[in-house]
């Protein structure tokens, strides 16, 4: 009888670290759903990982019973500070971890699968398996190796630019292209991302119509 492979599965971080200035409030509280946005966030990735931790710089960003941790460089240097965080957190936390799953608070659509979807096209414990859509890359979404967190470090002590582009320029990086979603009201970016109130208008409507 043939040995029945099964995927390797994750650790993630939830990156809610970021100053939410054009929304005027944190994103993580906004009321979404049954809950708050992060508690949507939360429930869509559980089923996905082996444990979930959190990124927040603004302590009234929680999750019962799961570990939150700031920035580990200050005055907000963007999404590579979480990613650094994240990653610092899981080396100490999981020492068995290749990776981490990185998914930002704002992006209530992800697909169900996504973590499988990615972690399949990993080729060893280096690589950095990453999202797009409609043609653009989502450089922060997706599993990144806890391998690189001192290589991130260093970046951050003095870095050339804080795009996370720049950063993985000459990294493995292996980039999956996933479909909009097909709802009553339109097409549907799975990666569609809160920033402003009429995001978040759209995002409430959208809830209402997807289908997982």
């Amino acid at each position: 009888m043939e040995a029945i492979l099964t995927p390797p599965r994750f650790p993630a971080v939830i990156l809610a670290g970021g100053k939410s200035s054009r929304m005027g409030e944190p994103k993580a509280l906004l009321p979404f759903g049954q809950g708050q946005l992060i508690d949507h966030v939360a429930a869509r990735l559980t089923p996905q990982v082996t444990a979930i931790a959190l990124n927040a710089n603004d302590p009234s960003i929680t999750l019962p019973g799961v570990a939150a941790f700031p920035d580990l460089f200050t005055d907000y240097p963007g999404p590579l500070a979480g990613i650094h965080a994240g990653l610092a957190h899981i080396r100490e936390n999981e020492p068995g971890a290749t990776h981490a799953f990185m998914v930002p608070v704002d992006g209530p659509f992800f697909p169900t699968n996504l973590v499988e979807t990615l972690a399949a096209t990993l080729t060893g414990p280096a690589d950095i398996a990453l999202t797009a859509s409609g043609g653009r890359l989502h450089p922060v979404l997706g599993l990144w190796p806890v391998s690189l967190t001192d290589r991130l470090a260093d970046w951050l002590k003095a870095p050339p630019t804080l795009k996370v582009r720049a950063f993985l320029d000459g990294l493995p990086v292996h980039v999956t292209e996933f479909l909009f979603l097909e709802t009553p009201l339109g097409p549907l970016d799975p990666f569609f991302n809160i920033n402003t109130r009429e995001d978040l208008d759209h995002a409430r409507k959208m809830l209402e119509v997807v289908v997982n």
